[in-house]
């Protein structure tokens, strides 16, 4: 195990695989000194989900206090859709969305991300409405879970939802137990999505767009990626921190900010040890 004392650092770990066992990626992120993570709770490209056992439950929440890894993130599977016109797939999509909660209610998850969802050419304000009714309909089904759903911003591709700070505040406003809702921080999508990162005054600005639309109170997750492609290209490419059209200066400024200090930074990067060295040395 990696000796690397993260008491007193900021929040920040990496997407662990969960090949071998659930447990596996606490293990796997400890070993790089991360003292939060995130991770899939079962195949992030199929829809069937198998219950967990008793017995991998309790080893998952045993790792844990071994590892003393929190808070724990999850990713929802990338077939869901919450804004999707089809039936069929609206059903399985929010049926899927319900398994993921079970799972990391029983797992201990604090918080599970999921992209917002496509609206198919239907516009906006269809597919907002679509989003709603879907998390009002899950807010029904898992009264008392502690697991709270994080809209994760977007890159804007096709007809994606959630690229403007507007798009996820409306959503947040319109569900009715939206005290159970916050929202995960991309730096890569927002980028492409046409936010500008790369000075201090862009960093300060974003904030402020921020408090004003979806207020800071409800950002409990940054995914700290730089971008392959140039702002505004509406091209979802994660590239290493530093290394793409962001730079470093942003992740700096992050990883120096006291009051994202308690927010857990997830990189989702292929180089984990290089990218979790710098950003820690920005700390």
């Amino acid at each position: 195990m990696n000796e690397h004392d993260t008491r007193n650092e900021p929040l920040l770990g990496a997407h662990m695989s969960i090949s071998g066992g659930l447990e596996k990626a606490l293990v796997r992120g400890h070993a790089l000194g991360c003292n939060t993570i995130q991770m899939f709770t079962g195949n992030s490209n199929r829809w069937d989900r198998r219950p967990l056992e008793r017995s991998k439950i309790d080893l998952f929440r045993q790792k844990r206090i071994e590892t003393g890894i929190h808070p724990v993130i999850s990713h929802a599977s990338y077939l869901i859709n919450l804004a999707s016109p089809d039936e069929d797939l609206y059903k399985k999509s929010v049926n899927a969305m319900l398994e993921e909660l079970s799972a990391c209610e029983q797992l201990g998850i604090e918080y599970l991300v999921v992209h917002p969802g496509f609206h198919k050419g239907h516009g906006e304000k269809y597919g907002t409405d679509r989003i709603i009714s879907a998390l009002d309909t899950l807010h029904a089904d898992t009264e008392g879970f502690r697991v709270k759903i994080a809209l994760e911003t977007t890159a804007g591709q096709g007809t994606v939802l959630g690229c403007r700070f507007e798009q996820i505040a409306r959503i947040i406003d319109g569900v009715k137990e939206n005290s159970r809702l916050s929202f995960c921080l991309d730096t890569c999508h927002i980028f492409a999505a046409g936010y500008d990162l790369r000075t201090e005054e862009d960093y300060n600005d974003l904030f402020r767009k921020i408090e004003s639309t979806i207020g800071i109170r409800n950002l409990k997750v940054l995914h700290l990626n730089d971008s392959m492609k140039e702002r505004g290209s509406r091209v979802d490419r994660h590239e290493n921190i530093g290394k793409g059209m962001i730079g470093e200066q942003i992740f700096r400024l992050i990883m120096r900010d006291e009051t994202l200090k308690e927010i857990p930074k997830i990189i989702e990067t292929p180089g984990d040890i290089e990218n979790l060295t710098l950003l820690r040395s920005f700390a």
